[in-house]
């Protein structure tokens, strides 16, 4: 049994627990200190006051008469009543001479430190007691003195229950605070979800404004956009490419079947029937060249099975292109010519493909007597190979568009190629991470350069 996957969390409740957190875990530091100095303060100056008092009855017990006069003192106290201090004094032989009334029932001499204060806490109530040592007449004395603290112990333990009051109340506001900033930081990705629902073929336009969202997802909103961008783009061309391939398939399909009927209309002679056999098998292989260079270029996009580059003669590769299509030129009134020399390091077969392709193309477009120039030129990081025809040109405006699937400048050509040969181009060139430029004027030729990069350089971005 496979155990379910665990959810996983929203951004927006790891952000309030955090948040919250992080506040209660401030709260608690700065609430703790306070309550430290405050406790702090209070131990510190309640013994200074003992100190005080201690520092008094030794001057009082020091002057003349003054053991009497701290006894009558001690004597007025009422028993039972509010006693801030309790004072006991104890002779050298550890006799009582004078206490504050039922100081022996709450605190028996025993208790009392020698050294520092101490807290001792009896009947429910909280003391500080400390010993000191008076003389009176020459005699020592052990002075006993106990502060009543039990007021400082009801603020203390008040105060901290306020201070816990306050941190939980704090605690809930900080959560209750980062609950509405989360939401309303996150709100921007709900509109992004309501955005991308509505993508669809009839809503690529659709575009978000960036000024509007904050800066930290605005480079997302870019990346958004950009991907709608290119999405519209696809799509467009993916219609216009539906488009043109069935406008394409459907001419020779219409001439075979066409020829089939007005065949089939009445008996022919076979020299009649040998002539539509030859047409349609004509139009079969214009079908099947299509065909073909449709499934190379998916393969291409898809980049499937690896590149067999090899360095090779550029020179020697070129040259055997040239002879395969002399006999051709030849026959329009059209010299072809190989300047420079160099290594190419591409894939041999798809290299001669695609200079096959311009070649052809210039062919096409070259007047008779013009002529075509294949140059060859080794930049070290790079292999450029050019082809320059003395043919018509191409207008400015359709240069963007040459290397477009089934895209031809004029109706005029449309009789010959299927549009496809530039696309191949740029497929062969983009698998070798080369580029393909073109540069064209009307009436004065076309030339298109490929660049290849040599074993070891970086790959180069196609320009079109």
């Amino acid at each position: 049994m496979f155990s379910k996957p665990a959810e996983p969390r929203s951004i927006a409740s790891q952000l309030v627990l955090l948040f919250t957190l992080a506040a209660a875990l401030l709260l608690c530091c700065g609430l703790g200190f306070l309550y430290w100095i405050v406790v702090r303060h209070a131990f510190e100056e309640d013994n200074a006051v003992l100190a005080d008092r201690i520092t008094e009855l030794r001057a009082e017990l020091n002057k003349p008469g003054g053991m009497a006069a701290i006894s009558e003192e001690l004597r007025t106290l009422q028993p039972g009543g509010r006693v801030a201090y309790w004072v006991r004094i104890i002779d050298f032989g550890g006799r009582t001479v004078a206490e504050t009334p039922g100081m022996n029932l709450l605190l028996p001499p025993s208790i009392f430190p020698a050294d520092a204060p101490q807290d001792y806490g009896t009947d429910g109530k909280l003391f500080s007691v400390t010993s000191a040592s008076g003389q009176a007449g020459g005699i020592n004395y052990t002075l006993q003195i106990a502060q009543d603290r039990s007021a400082d112990e009801r603020f203390m333990k008040n105060f901290a229950a306020l201070l816990a009051i306050t941190l939980a109340l704090g605690i809930v506001a900080a959560a209750v605070i980062a609950f509405t900033v989360t939401k309303r930081s996150l709100r921007p990705l709900a509109e992004m979800t309501r955005s991308l629902k509505r993508v669809g073929p009839k809503h690529l336009h659709e575009r978000t404004s960036v000024t509007s969202w904050p800066r930290e997802l605005q480079p997302m909103v870019i990346a958004f956009d950009d991907m709608l961008d290119r999405l519209e783009d696809s799509f467009t061309r993916l219609s216009q490419f539906s488009a043109d391939l069935a406008h394409e398939l459907r001419t020779p399909i219409a001439n075979i079947r066409g020829e089939g009927e007005v065949a089939l209309t009445r008996a022919r002679t076979p020299d009649e029937y040998r002539e539509v056999i030859e047409s349609s098998v004509s139009e079969c292989q214009r079908l099947s060249g299509i065909v073909d260079n449709l499934l190379f270029l998916a393969r291409a996009e898809a980049a499937e099975g690896p590149l067999q580059r090899t360095a090779f003669d550029g020179r020697a590769a070129v040259e055997k292109i040239r002879s395969y299509y002399e006999a051709v030129a030849e026959e329009r009134g059209v010299s072809i010519t190989v300047l420079g020399e160099g290594a190419v390091h591409a894939d041999p077969v798809l290299f001669g493909r695609a200079l096959s392709n311009l070649v052809e193309n210039g062919l096409r477009f070259t007047p008779s007597g013009g002529t075509i120039e294949i140059a060859i030129t080794d930049r070290g990081a790079m292999s450029e190979v050019s082809v320059k025809d003395s043919g018509c040109g191409i207008a400015p405006e359709h240069l963007s568009r040459i290397f477009d699937r089934f895209y031809r400048v004029d109706s005029s050509r449309s009789s010959e190629g299927s549009g496809l040969g530039l696309a191949l181009v740029r497929s062969i060139m983009h698998l070798h991470g080369g580029s393909a430029v073109v540069k064209s004027e009307p009436g004065r030729g076309t030339t298109v350069t490929l660049t290849f990069p040599n074993a070891g350089s970086e790959a180069g971005a196609i320009r079109t």
